[in-house]
């Protein structure tokens, strides 16, 4: 089983945090934090496969799960990021079920779907325990272990969430607040009830599909918040937003500046 998926049931709940430093040092001293994954950002950031492959090796050396956030929903951006050891992907920016149905096509296994075979990084180059049994009975534990989660932050998204979510394959889905409140018309303005409605709809979805469900956050009263609501991980920020404010709260408490 996934670890992140065996932590929530067990009672976990998962913290996480945007990796977009770009560096393996600070992606491998995540496992010094007690983060559960991190999330190497390859939509927004300037990453392509190769800085994340070695990203993700960095972060799991150290026990940190590593994910990335796959900058489109195609064939090559999502297999490259699994083959190069992402142990789960956030796919921004859906909107259909058919969209979704890509996602899991392309990232997951026969029989479930149809990721595209071959010895790569994420298997050792089959040299994995994974391929003890054969390789129908990789297939069957790599399916397990790797996460698929749309990222709910479209107007299209939301409308559609419980045929998504319940989509076998689907593995969660993680909530784009500031993405979800732009596409509503009301950027960044959490506390509108229209606003909260959508974020607990997407929850009970996820809820009622038995599926994980994931939000971002800067905001570390808003990170309680939603752990109370029921949400099974935040996201917290990312690392250089993190390293920034940690450095100027220490020269205020220094210097009083």
């Amino acid at each position: 089983m996934n670890q992140l998926k065996e932590k929530v049931l067990n009672g976990r709940k998962l913290f996480g945090s945007f990796h977009e430093l770009g560096s393996t040092v600070a992606a491998s001293l995540m496992g010094h934090t007690g983060l559960d994954y991190t999330i190497i950002d390859c939509e927004h950031g300037s990453f392509e496969a190769e800085t994340a492959q070695e990203l993700a090796r960095a972060a799991a050396s150290n026990g940190v799960i590593p994910f990335a956030r796959v900058k489109e929903i195609s064939r090559p951006a999502i297999l490259k990021l699994l083959d190069a050891g992402a142990q789960g992907l956030i796919i921004p920016n859906v909107k259909t079920l058919e969209e979704a149905r890509d996602i899991v096509r392309f990232g997951k296994f026969h029989p479930i779907g149809e990721r595209g075979v071959a010895a790569t990084v994420s298997s050792d180059f089959w040299f994995s325990d994974l391929l003890a049994d054969g390789i129908e009975g990789y297939f069957q534990k790599a399916n397990a272990l790797t996460m698929l989660i749309p990222q709910c932050e479209t107007v299209e998204c939301l409308e559609n969430i419980e045929s998504i979510v319940g989509l076998e394959g689907i593995d969660g889905i993680f909530v784009g607040p500031y993405d979800l409140s732009t596409a509503l018309g009301k950027p960044g303005q959490f506390e509108d009830p229209e606003i909260r409605a959508a974020i607990g709809r997407v929850l009970a979805a996820c809820k009622a599909a038995g599926k994980l469900s994931f939000i971002y956050t800067g905001d570390l009263n808003k990170a309680r918040e939603y752990l109370a609501m029921g949400f099974d991980s935040v996201t917290y920020s990312l690392d250089a937003i993190v390293l920034v404010e940690a450095y100027r709260d220490a020269v205020r408490k220094v210097l009083g500046e």
